[in-house]
């Protein structure tokens, strides 16, 4: 069995005209959202064992918050390919994830990232589904399970929503 995170970057600051949208920091929200996000994984035994991450600022800087969190830091991989990307440029980073990864994080952009998890999400909970249908707000991370034992397997409509959280619902989520 794989687990999948999908984590959408935290919130950013606006595009200024001396940096382009790849280089936009965090906000002081962002900062503390991402850190909220990484102690949710830690307390919930959600832990990668490895992290493929956009190269663009924003992402970067929401692992490393993240990732601080947890008790190891897992390998990882800053992929060009997952900046703008559509969901099956997404499907082909993670096709590229080690065997050893059984739970695995890719951390991005919407709207590829929401459309991924909705596509890949063919069953779990329906109220769970619908709200994620609703969008994928910054911060907001989902955990998707498929039944294989190797990351080339996988495809659309393979995988089961476990759960769905976002940075407003961190302080209530007990599973």
């Amino acid at each position: 069995m794989r687990r999948l995170i999908v984590l959408r970057h935290s919130k950013a600051e606006r595009a200024a005209p001396d940096r382009g949208d790849f280089e936009r920091p965090l906000s002081d929200r962002g900062r503390a959202d991402a850190a909220r996000t990484g102690a949710y994984l830690a307390r919930h035994d959600l832990s990668p064992n490895y992290a493929l991450v956009s190269p663009a600022r924003r992402a970067q800087e929401t692992w490393t918050a993240a990732a601080a969190q947890l008790q190891r830091k897992p390998g990882s991989n800053d992929d060009p390919r997952i900046y703008n990307a559509t969901t099956d440029a997404l499907l082909s980073v993670i096709a590229t994830a080690p065997a050893k990864a059984e739970l695995l994080i890719l951390v991005g952009h919407n709207p590829g990232l929401h459309e991924l998890a909705m596509q890949l999400s063919a069953a779990g909970d329906v109220e769970t589904r619908e709200r994620l249908r609703e969008g994928l707000p910054t911060s907001g991370l989902v955990v998707i399970s498929f039944a294989f034992e190797d990351w080339t397997a996988i495809a659309h409509a393979r995988g089961r929503l476990e759960r769905f959280v976002s940075p407003g619902s961190l302080g209530t989520a007990a599973n």
